[in-house]
């Protein structure tokens, strides 16, 4: 059984946001470093890692409010000044660990909840040699940035054609991330699914895996997943995480692989003109 042996308390949600927060600040980074006039920035407040990637980018957030220290409205008023100042809304993911006070604030100050999600995590363990043999997974080099794009927006737009250019873009901002390797899966010699994963501080993040409409079913995402857990293992993480929306089909395959559910989640948003401050 490859369930996670961590208990799903204070010290593991810290530890877990820490590591999404520190994914989504590295797209903001990735950005300014390959644009510097976007405007894109991170910074960190009380514990908050707060990340602004352009004003209705689904970058910019911020993970682990409430969970380093308790939120009160002068935390809260710095974490709003980040986002406002921009332009943008600001958009906490909450864990529920944050406790009900914080979720009291929140609605308090007049933010709505808009996205329920489920955080799962598992143990990292050497998995077996399981991958067939027509089907090749690695890791790409720098100058691949826009085959595994391509890969990645065919598979994830096929159902909405109209996000291909979005998701393009953002798949280069994932190669371009810091401690953020990207792999690639050939069936036959033929590139057809990617994945990617962020490592910090032996968490290993799993972002989602997406495969060619025309090469689905023939076992390329467990062939990603046992390889992103294999270059896990190798590179010191002792623990997994993916994030689902709560009781999706990615939820459940998720929890087929031996992830369990930590902690449900909620996403709050306010908008920059509905402060009062």
């Amino acid at each position: 059984m490859n369930a996670s042996t961590n208990f799903s308390d204070l010290t593991l949600a810290r530890r877990l946001e820490r590591a999404e927060g520190y994914a989504c600040t590295q797209f903001a980074a990735a950005r300014a470093r390959m644009d510097p006039k976007s405007g894109s920035a991170w910074t960190e407040y009380a514990g908050t890692l707060l990340a602004f990637d352009g004003v209705e980018a689904p970058t910019t957030q911020s993970f682990g409010l409430g969970l380093f220290a308790d939120l009160t409205p002068a935390i809260l008023d710095e974490t709003e000044a980040f986002f406002f100042s921009r332009g943008a809304a600001a958009v906490h993911e909450v864990c529920p660990l944050a406790g009900a006070a914080a979720l009291q604030l929140l609605c308090s100050r007049g933010y709505s909840p808009i996205e329920v999600s489920n955080v799962l995590d598992r143990a990292v363990t050497e998995p077996e040699a399981r991958i067939p043999g027509h089907i090749q997974v690695r890791v790409i080099e720098q100058d691949e940035a826009a085959l595994w794009s391509s890969v990645n927006a065919r598979g994830w737009a096929h159902e909405h054609p109209e996000l291909e250019e979005f998701i393009r873009g953002m798949g280069t901002l994932c190669v371009a991330r810091g401690h953020s390797p990207c792999f690639l899966a050939e069936i036959d010699g033929e590139p057809a699914a990617a994945g990617a994963l962020v490592l910090h501080e032996g968490v290993a993040l799993f972002g989602g895996a997406a495969t060619v409409p025309e090469r689905r079913r023939r076992g390329l995402q467990a062939a990603l997943l046992e390889a992103r857990l294999r270059y896990a293992h190798q590179h010191g993480c002792d623990l997994a995480m993916m994030v689902a929306e709560a009781g999706s089909p990615s939820q459940r395959n998720a929890e087929r692989q031996g992830f369990r559910v930590a902690y449900t989640r909620i996403k709050w948003r306010r908008e920059a003109e509905a402060s009062t401050q």
